[in-house]
């Protein structure tokens, strides 16, 4: 389908590729989520799974591409926005970040004790069947998580397109 509409004469081909790498710039972050809790499964990945560092690691990377794919929504909603707003974006994604780790960390402390990582049988080890592995508990932190994104996701997308027409009608 991407090979028609490029052989197309005429057609917008800058205008494509904008959109389509606004677009990835959107998903991405939801994408890199959905990673992280599958790099947490321990029924998935077995001795395989993350340690906490790396997701300590995995979570402030996930934090940055948030606070990018907010201030591209915003610059898509705000076309005249100014390089103040923009730190203002950054600076209120730092706070929560600091505050979401802080829970993180509390919450870690406070919480049960998880069995280490028995990295034993790594190289031999297989993903069991997926009609055998379980559904994961929704905890209530990773529903509200999971609807802001959601709900993020169905934002931004909609900007993206509302954007993409403008330019398209623009042109």
């Amino acid at each position: 389908m991407a090979a028609t509409i490029v052989l197309i004469p005429g057609s917008p081909l800058g205008l494509l590729t904008t959109g389509v790498q606004t677009l990835a710039g959107v998903l991405l972050p939801s994408a890199t989520v959905f990673l992280l809790l599958l790099c947490n499964d321990k029924a998935v990945l077995g001795p395989w799974v993350n340690g906490p560092k790396t997701n300590a690691f995995t979570a402030a990377v996930v934090g940055v591409l948030v606070t990018l794919s907010i201030i591209l929504t915003a610059s898509v909603l705000f076309p005249d926005i100014n390089s103040t707003a923009i730190l203002d974006i950054m600076a209120a994604c730092g706070v929560l970040g600091v505050l979401a780790a802080g829970y993180a960390f509390t919450r870690r402390r406070t919480g049960t004790k998880e069995d280490p990582i028995d990295r034993t049988g790594k190289e031999s080890w297989r993903m069991p069947p997926l009609d055998t592995l379980t559904t994961p508990v929704m905890s209530t932190a990773r529903k509200l998580g999971m609807g802001a994104l959601r709900t993020y996701l169905l934002i931004a997308m909609v900007l993206v397109v509302v954007k993409i027409v403008q330019v398209a009608l623009a042109q």
